[in-house]
C-alpha cells in the first residue's frame, strides 16, 4: 500500500462516526437508512461520511433496483495491521528486554538481601 492510499485510510479512520459505520457494516451489509439510525445526523451528512469511506477504499456500495446497500471492504484495514504490525514486533521486543531487565534485577536483589531472621522460641509449653 502506498503512502498515499495510507494516508487517505487513516484520515477516513480518524472519524468516529465513520468508525461507527465500519463496525455496524462488520456485521453485514446495509442502507444508508440503516447506517443513519443512530446518528443525530441528516442522511446528506451520512452521505457525505460514506464518499469518505468509499473513496478510501473501506465500503463499496452497490446496485440492487432501488436499494444500494454498502458493505465493508476490509482490504485496506489489513494494510493497515500490517504498517502497524511492524511497530507492534518493536514494542513486544522491547518489552521482552524490559520484562529479562527487570527478572535479572529481581534475582540481584534476592541474592543481595539477608535471610530473613527466624523468631526465637522460649522453651514454654503451651
Amino acid at each position: 500500500m502506498s503512502a498515499d492510499a495510507l494516508s487517505t485510510t487513516f484520515a477516513a479512520l480518524a472519524d468516529p462516526t465513520r468508525r461507527a459505520i465500519l463496525a455496524r457494516l462488520a456485521s453485514g451489509e446495509a442502507t444508508v437508512n440503516d447506517l443513519a439510525a443512530p446518528f443525530a445526523m441528516s442522511l446528506p451528512g451520512i452521505s457525505k461520511h460514506l464518499k469518505v469511506l468509499e473513496r478510501a477504499g473501506l465500503i463499496s456500495r452497490g446496485r440492487d433496483a432501488q436499494w444500494r446497500p454498502c458493505r465493508l471492504a476490509a482490504g485496506p484495514l489489513k494494510d493497515v495491521d500490517d504498517w502497524v504490525g511492524r511497530y507492534r514486533r518493536f514494542w513486544e521486543e522491547s518489552f521482552d528486554r524490559l520484562d529479562a531487565y527487570l527478572k535479572e534485577l529481581q534475582a540481584t536483589e534476592a541474592k543481595a538481601e539477608p535471610p530473613p531472621a527466624q523468631e526465637k522460641k522460649h522453651g514454654r509449653k503451651k
